[in-house]
């Protein structure tokens, strides 16, 4: 990998803000501690929604995922403008918006403060920073200047320690504190642009020209999957498509006969986790023999860590410089999200 290209594709500097993923954890955790959390009444908690849009919403998706069996309160992500009929004043609403300006997120707000809901929000700063202090809502100022999608670290860390607050799930420093290092090590691999010595830049180039599709249990890795086609969809400017087991042996798999012309030109990205059932693991074996009469790109991904956090995250970090070298293989900023901005802009343009 040429570092000139990188310098002359990667305009906004995204390099740098990926190798200093593991000290946004820390800050995250530094932030979100000071909050004081206390006196937040959860008598009587019925549910809890996470309400917000694209990378300020899969730090929600991830807790989902993560505490899926352990919390006691059903929780759903919510990415629309409205709030499900059952959001009342036992249900805990938690704005995240990391901008602060997301229409749909701030339409959402305005209802959870009319169904009287419980709410704390993540945001740094806009229209959510003023609505929150306007009705003394408890609210987490996150740091500025980051895209989005790049601030996962406060999104889903500010969550975790929301939730240990709240005695919602058991504190896991020690799992956090494994995951920080481990994000910290792979930072200096993933960085190294010496191609056989980099395993994030091997990946991009198998890609490279190809379709994505992922395929990975509805466990461990749902998010992980999801975070992946994101990552692809606004970093390297691709589409990716993905699936989990077992839903996708009782439809999708059918799918893969015609069109071959097209599924010559696709990569199977299965990821993979230790924590998977046994009958899933045998379904992916069966799977990838039926597919590779269809399609001979294929990659497995499993991290070897030994917690599930340091494993979910393992993979996501390795996502992340995964779509940042496919964009600059595919000569193109990863940071810009430039048809996003040009929707804004035309929905602004409606209101008025």
């Amino acid at each position: 990998m040429n570092k000139l290209l990188i310098q002359k594709t990667d305009k906004e500097n995204m390099f740098d803000v990926l190798i200093n993923f593991h000290n946004q954890i820390k800050n995250a955790l530094e932030v979100s501690g000071k909050v004081d959390l206390s006196k937040f009444n959860t008598s009587g908690l019925e549910n809890i929604i996470i309400t917000g849009l694209g990378g300020s919403a899969i730090g929600g998706d991830l807790i989902r995922s993560y505490t899926n069996y352990e919390i006691k309160f059903p929780i759903s992500v919510n990415r629309n403008y409205t709030l499900p009929a059952f959001a009342n004043k036992n249900t805990l609403v938690i704005v995240s918006s990391y901008s602060g300006n997301t229409e749909e997120t701030i339409s959402v707000y305005k209802e959870a403060i009319a169904k009287k809901c419980r709410i704390i929000c993540l945001t740094s700063g806009g229209t959510v920073e003023k609505m929150a202090n306007a009705n003394k809502n408890l609210y987490i100022k996150l740091p500025g200047g980051l895209q989005p999608r790049c601030a996962l670290g406060y999104s889903f860390f500010s969550l975790i320690t929301i939730f240990e607050k709240l005695g919602f799930i058991s504190e896991g420093s020690k799992d956090i504190g494994n995951t920080i290092k481990l994000i910290e090590k792979s930072s200096a691999v993933y960085s190294n642009l010496n191609v056989e010595k980099n395993p994030a830049i091997k990946i991009a180039t198998a890609i490279k020209g190809k379709l994505p599709i992922i395929y990975s249990s509805v466990d461990t890795l749902d998010i992980v999957n999801l975070r992946w086609r994101g990552q692809f969809s606004e970093n390297a400017k691709i589409l990716a498509y993905g699936n989990f087991y077992p839903e996708m042996n009782h439809n999708e798999l059918v799918g893969w006969n015609l069109n071959k012309d097209i599924l010559k030109k696709t990569v199977v990205i299965f990821l993979k986790d230790k924590s998977d059932n046994d009958r899933v693991k045998l379904r992916m074996k069966i799977t990838k023999d039926i597919i590779k009469n269809y399609c001979n790109n294929m990659l497995f991904l499993e991290s070897d860590a030994k917690s599930r956090l340091e494993r979910i995250f393992d993979l996501i970090y390795l996502g992340d410089w995964v779509s940042y070298y496919l964009a600059i293989l595919n000569n193109t900023d990863p940071t810009p999200v430039e048809a996003i901005e040009k929707l804004k802009v035309k929905l602004i343009s409606k209101n008025k």
